[in-house]
């Protein structure tokens, strides 16, 4: 542990509506799910540099949020989630799939703070960023599962200049399989780290080579994040991910000041 002074702009302090903590930084729900994460994956605390705060949406797991058609069950769950992570003190909510998109809106007209429930919230940003001839590259886990209302509910226009692979279920990735698959994976879910990012990497390859108007990648997963920066050596091009919005949810909501000379 780092011992520093007390930080003397803070002199002051008053009770914020209903926090009993302070000093916290992201909240995140997760699935009611057993399976485990690589550093760098949402589900796992210890690669991030600033606090997290996880509550699980009870009864929401990776079958009923991403592979039932009718995800209305999940709803109050994940809202019940949302309000006890907002309780605890967190300064900003976030998720730890992609497909909790479906319920951007609703999660974000229910709390008073900052909402970040996909990584797909990042798509109309990089759609500005390469221009309106090239694509935004999204990867996704199975591209089948993602549905128009997953993308509106975070801003992204359909008829806008973005392209979806299915990690799984278009161009196979057997470990992810064995995290997610409902229908493949084991009774007690593992996964190699090598293996993974071996698949991640042919994949994005192979999806921007197919495709080579895509500009920017867009990796939809949380697991899909501990590969990011071995698919940018890839592919050679700007990776948004998990670990990006989680970076940035965090600097929003706890701005850093600035030290230097002139």
């Amino acid at each position: 542990m780092f011992y520093q002074g007390r930080d003397r702009d803070i002199n002051y302090i008053v009770t914020r509506k209903n926090h009993t903590c302070y000093g916290m930084g992201l909240g995140i729900m997760v699935l009611d799910d057993a399976y485990p994460g690589f550093p760098g994956d949402v589900r796992n605390a210890s690669a991030f540099g600033y606090p997290i705060q996880y509550e699980i949406a009870e009864g929401v797991d990776n079958y009923t949020l991403v592979w039932e058609q009718d995800k209305s069950p999940c709803r109050e769950p994940i809202l019940r989630a949302a309000k006890k992570l907002e309780r605890m003190g967190c300064k900003a909510i976030a998720a730890e799939c992609g497909y909790f998109a479906y319920f951007q809106k609703d999660v974000a007209g229910h709390v008073d703070v900052p909402v970040f429930m996909s990584s797909l919230l990042q798509v109309p940003f990089m759609q500005q960023l390469i221009g309106p001839k090239n694509y935004v590259g999204i990867v996704c886990a199975q591209k089948r599962f993602l549905t128009d209302a997953h993308l509106e509910n975070v801003g992204i226009d359909l008829n806008s200049n973005f392209l979806i692979a299915g990690a799984q279920d278009e161009y196979g990735c057997p470990q992810f399989d064995s995290l997610w698959d409902h229908e493949k994976r084991p009774q007690i879910p593992e996964s190699y780290y090598d293996q993974s990012e071996k698949d991640m990497i042919k994949i994005c390859k192979a999806f921007v080579e197919k495709n080579p108007r895509i500009r920017a990648i867009m990796l939809e997963c949380t697991g899909m994040q501990p590969f990011a920066r071995a698919v940018q050596r890839a592919v050679d091009m700007p990776v948004f991910s998990w670990g990006t919005l989680l970076d940035y949810a965090y600097s929003v909501v706890n701005h850093r000041d600035y030290y230097g000379h002139v």
